[in-house]
């Protein structure tokens, strides 16, 4: 039976060791790498998405979403949306129902999205609307892989430059692990969900003081 926490203590979580995508990653910022990208995409039945945004330090002052990530299990397209914009190949995919698009706080990422055009989202499944089925309550991309994977995803590029073009070779880690790791993710639950091998614990620091 797989053990999972309904909470996990971040101080747990960084000790955990590092988990980064290592597949390929391709940067998108032109209609011909584009094109490239939507057909291979267009014939998965599940990918991976997130988005980043360029951090802003000034205040009331917001940026545009900077980069849509999609992933399948081995390649990740990472959107410079500043380069290509919102393009129709792209809208019909957001807007394609028989493609289930998973990620975490779906909510902000689609309103993003919008921001730059409107559009009618469709097959998008927010992974904080299923874990709690399991009876998982920390619902943070970080806590939730590590309670199933027992592995960490750093953070440590979460506030860089979102708009750089090329992106460094960190960024274009960080961000294709994140969108691969919401795919993971769901590919976890479903097995779970089918197949009952889980127990749930009370917090883990919690049941190392009682052991």
């Amino acid at each position: 039976m797989k053990k999972l926490y309904s909470t996990i203590d971040k101080a747990i979580v960084s000790t955990m060791p590092t988990v980064i995508f290592e597949g390929r990653v391709h940067e998108i910022s032109d209609m011909s790498a584009m094109s490239e990208a939507l057909c291979e995409l267009s014939h998965q039945m599940v990918i991976g998405i997130d988005t980043e945004t360029r951090p802003s330090f000034t205040k009331g002052k917001t940026n545009k979403v900077s980069l849509l990530q999609l992933a399948t299990h081995d390649t990740c397209y990472l959107i410079h949306l500043n380069c290509t914009g919102l393009t129709d190949g792209l809208i019909k995919l957001l807007e394609n129902g028989d493609i289930l698009k998973v990620g975490l706080s779906l909510n902000d990422d689609i309103r993003a999205l919008k921001q730059r055009t409107v559009f009618e989202p469709a097959g998008f499944v927010d992974l904080q609307s299923l874990f709690p089925q399991l009876g998982i309550t920390d619902m943070s991309l970080q806590k939730l892989f590590a309670n199933l994977f027992h592995k960490r995803i750093s953070k440590r590029e979460q506030l860089s430059n979102w708009s750089r073009v090329p992106l460094t070779e960190k960024q274009r880690r960080y961000a294709a692990t994140d969108a691969w790791a919401c795919l993971k993710l769901y590919d976890e639950y479903v097995r779970l969900s089918i197949s009952g091998d889980y127990v749930i614990r009370a917090e883990i620091e919690e049941e190392k003081t009682e052991m």
